[in-house]
């Protein structure tokens, strides 16, 4: 069954992007206290002035322009006014840590508080609708958007390309819930800069503008109480400019919470999690998934690896996992609770279920139709209908048995981690998506007791459940999707022992490859939120033999952000690219097993063009230098990265054109 594309199926319907659209700020670690203190200000307008870590944040209450004053005596812009139309302010009122307010023309209710050294605004609404704030990007010192597209991007707000049409960003909007990787943005100005975290993801958008040639940034939230966002909740904390400054400011929030995972706890609770360190991962196809594939990869010296296998009418035998596990490999189905089909004519064992699932499950739309399935494929399967049925009937922990009774100890579960989501209208199994987010994550945690579990884009709140996850690492171009579709350039789904449309290598064209690979744009800010947490690798339907002109890019990016490669395999891939693949599994491998369950703690450029990088993983546990450019700088040549563990008396380079073929 064809992985699922959750962002080019579901995208939602973006509105006008609003010509105001600004985005703010920069990055940074925060500094300061959190005490209150709101005032009357002149032309009869309330402002709520809140001391923050780095400053004091001034909040209009008549339009929620929100400003701040660094402690070094610096004016930012950290929000214009809002686009949408609020009305007149109700009386403000003081609370503890700051002071709440309404819209009584919108029927908002607006709480701004100094909590944990950020500004934080929870903004709760009576009926449905929508608000499109903050306006973020105006401040004219702005530098640089910092933007959770897979691994991340650092976007020069002047950059001529990235505010053309052939950047495909301008003008477009996109569902930070399922779209973006983490729920924030930020911009940049030198050694300052804003974070702005966004908790309640569901439902909110953040659209992008170019005005005077500058990157700007609107985000919308609807709220709707069907679908269980009702309520807006923004965080604004002021940084230090650094360019993963907003993903140290969400891993800090996470914290705060109790809400981020621990790889050293998921191995301690489940010791097969261990194996993931030093892994390379793949699924396998034709000879790949036999003993003899195993083998093959063993010989030439590869110690550690995830393999994968589709849920077809092949599944890996007894004899195979027996053979993998032996090799200190890990083993796991790919499979989806999400699909349903009529057995009497399912393309895939994955969609068939017992008794009734299919079609009583299925999630129902406004109308009373089924929501269909991926490629319009069945139908997608209510979590709520699951979950109520499953302490009687076990559908999916018979479906999970079945799957792994060949002795697989993993398992990979497409879509549940993404941000997917449904309304269901069915009168039978009702549900929010805030809902099915819920019932997904609960689900995930149950798997999580006894395999090593993985999904697709894992969104941050399924971190404590997940120990990897194949997608985030890549920050797609929706243009990928459309070239896809296009099955004569991208490869179709047969040979079954060998689809084209993952073992064909493609050549990108040269924007979606800009906006994708081009390194100067890349940083790691999913990494700096979450490594230590999640293992996190790219999509599997972009294997790294499946781009040729990317693979130096890829490789020196994995090695500089301790994050494993993903590949298709098969008997004839082994054998053209095994050597390749040791080769570059045997120097991952240390520096993952020694760096994998920590915190990517500092990144850097070192060079004014961006091409030499720098990642420093536990304090200097593991410092990495990557060079991405052509000639050499202190030493290093280009298209090569130096490794360094504690204790390391030389650096160890690899020089990935050497070995790729």
């Amino acid at each position: 069954m064809a992985k699922t594309n959750s962002s080019s199926r579901h995208a939602r319907k973006g509105r006008p992007v609003l010509a105001a659209c600004v985005a703010l700020g920069s990055l940074g670690a925060l500094v300061g206290v959190s005490t209150a203190d709101a005032t009357p200000r002149s032309g009869g307008h309330r402002h709520i002035q809140l001391r923050v870590r780095g400053g004091t944040v001034t909040v209009d209450t008549a339009s929620l322009g929100v400003t701040a004053r660094t402690a070094d005596g610096h004016a930012m812009e950290l929000s214009a006014p809002a686009a949408s139309d609020l009305g007149e302010p109700g009386p403000l009122r003081r609370i503890a840590g700051g002071a709440r307010w309404t819209y009584p023309a919108k029927k908002l209710t607006v709480t701004a508080v100094a909590q944990q050294g950020r500004l934080q605004v929870r903004i709760r609404s009576q009926r449905d609708g929508s608000l499109a704030w903050p306006v973020t990007g105006g401040d004219p010192a702005s530098e640089s958007l910092q933007l959770p597209r897979g691994s991340g991007l650092d976007i020069p707000v002047r950059d001529s390309w990235w505010n053309s049409a052939a950047a495909h960003l301008v003008n477009t909007e996109v569902d930070m819930g399922e779209g973006l990787t983490l729920p924030l943005w930020g911009y940049s100005s030198g050694k300052r800069g804003v974070s702005y975290l966004t908790p309640t993801d569901i439902n909110t958008s953040l659209g992008f503008a170019s005005e005077h040639g500058r990157l700007r940034s609107t985000a919308t939230h609807d709220f709707d109480e069907g679908d269980g966002t009702r309520a807006y909740d923004i965080s604004f904390a002021l940084t230090d400019g650094g360019a993963t400054a907003p993903a140290v400011d969400y891993r800090k929030s996470l914290s705060e919470r109790g809400e981020l995972g621990s790889l050293r706890q998921k191995i301690r609770a489940n010791p097969a999690n261990a194996k993931l360190l030093g892994a390379f991962h793949a699924y396998g196809w034709g000879e790949a998934r036999t003993a003899v594939g195993v083998a093959k990869l063993r010989k030439l010296g590869i110690d550690r690896m995830w393999l994968g296998y589709d849920a077809d009418a092949s599944p890996m035998s007894s004899a195979a996992v027996s053979a993998a596990e032996q090799a200190g490999y890990l083993v796991g189905p790919y499979d989806s609770f999400a699909n349903g089909q009529d057995p009497a004519s399912a393309d895939s064992p994955a969609g068939v279920w017992p008794d009734r699932v299919y079609p009583d499950f299925c999630v129902q739309q406004a109308d009373g139709t089924p929501q269909g399935g991926f490629g319009d494929r069945g139908c997608y399967l209510s979590s709520q209908a699951f979950e109520q049925a499953e302490p009687q009937h076990h559908y999916l922990a018979d479906r999970t048995r079945r799957a792994v009774a060949n002795g697989a100890d993993s398992y990979f579960l497409d879509v549940d981690a993404t941000g997917t989501l449904f309304r269901d209208y069915s009168a039978d199994h009702p549900m929010t998506k805030a809902q099915d987010r819920a019932n997904r994550l609960a689900r995930m945690k149950r798997l999580s007791g006894s395999l090593v579990l993985g999904s697709e884009s894992a969104q941050p709140w399924a971190n404590q459940a997940l120990a990897f996850d194949h997608g985030s690492a890549t920050p797609v171009d929706d243009r990928m999707w459309t070239l896809e579709h296009d099955k004569k350039t991208w490869g179709a789904y047969y040979p079954q022992t060998a689809p084209a449309f993952f073992f064909k290598p493609v050549a990108l064209p040269a924007d979606i490859a800009k906006a994708m690979y081009d390194p100067r744009y890349r940083v790691p800010l999913y990494e700096t939120a979450l490594h230590g947490s999640v293992i996190n690798a790219e999509r599997w339907e972009l294997s790294f033999d499946k781009l040729p002109a990317q693979k130096t890019d890829r490789a020196l990016l994995a090695m500089l952000y301790n994050s494993p490669l993903n590949y298709v395999l098969d008997g004839p891939s082994i054998d053209q690219y095994g050597s390749e693949m040791a080769a570059l599994q045997k120097y991952f491998a240390p520096l993952h097993r020694a760096a994998g369950t920590e915190q990517l703690t500092s990144f850097r450029w070192l060079t004014g063009d961006r091409s030499v990088q720098r990642t420093v993983f536990g304090h200097g546990v593991l410092t990495v230098t990557a060079n991405f450019g052509k000639t050499a700088r202190d030493g290093l040549p280009g298209g090569c990265v130096d490794a360094k563990l504690r204790g390391d008396r030389e650096p160890r380079r690899l020089c990935p054109a050497q070995v790729i073929r």
